[in-house]
């Protein structure tokens, strides 16, 4: 065996994952990365509603592991840096954008505010499916109501009136669940107090999985 293969053979086995075709672009710094790359990363990272894995993103974007480590950091640092009113943040399951602690008044008085609009046909019909299914995945309402409910969902999820109550045991999917202030909105004292609708709900969905198909 050659030294050059030797040396080959020690780097493959330190157990580094890498994706995407041009490996040698792992030493690249992350303030150093092409802004197409922390471009695409922010467009990701502003519409995941969970952290999302950095092998998740370097597998999505086609980019070495490394690189996405350290693009990552470099643009947590900048919005850091720049005092944005978000932040970039690496917790246990992946990475993902929060609003920043000392902007935490100014966000809950808008959305409060916001409780003052009328929420629209499809966000009272998405919240009804969530209120006599839940805990409920984001893809089982949107099968329940024939149309992608992510959207509304997330205004929901913003204005109060849903929540998150953790993973499906099987799929893993987040979960949703109606939250004290949507009772305290409908002026009920629990959920035993809602009309009998759910008789109208269709009854398969348990055949369905996460993404709203038949299983």
């Amino acid at each position: 065996m050659t030294a050059e293969d030797m040396t080959a053979a020690s780097a493959g086995s330190t157990g580094d994952v890498v994706v995407g075709e041009a490996a040698a672009g792992s030493t690249v710094d992350g303030a150093q990365a092409p802004p197409a790359l922390r471009r695409d990363l922010e467009a990701v990272l502003m519409v995941v509603d969970q952290p999302v894995s950095e092998y998740d993103l370097a597998r999505a974007l086609d980019v070495p592991v490394t690189v996405v480590s350290r693009t990552l950091e470099s643009l947590s640092r900048e919005y850091t840096e720049q005092g944005r009113g978000f932040d970039l943040r690496a917790v246990a399951d992946g990475w993902r954008v929060y609003t920043r602690p000392e902007c935490a008044d100014v966000v809950e008085h808008f959305l409060r505010e916001g409780q003052e609009v009328r929420l629209t046909q499809a966000a009272l019909e998405t919240m009804a499916v969530v209120a006599y299914r839940q805990p409920v995945s984001r893809g089982r309402v949107s099968a329940v109501r024939g149309v992608n409910c992510d959207g509304v969902m997330r205004t929901l999820v913003l204005r109060g009136l849903i929540e998150e109550a953790g993973h499906d045991s099987e799929s893993g999917a987040l979960l949703y669940r109606t939250t004290s202030y949507f009772l305290e909105r409908l002026g009920l004292r629990g959920l035993d107090e809602l009309p009998d609708l759910a008789p109208f709900l269709p009854d398969d969905i348990e055949g369905l999985d996460d993404t709203g198909e038949h299983t």
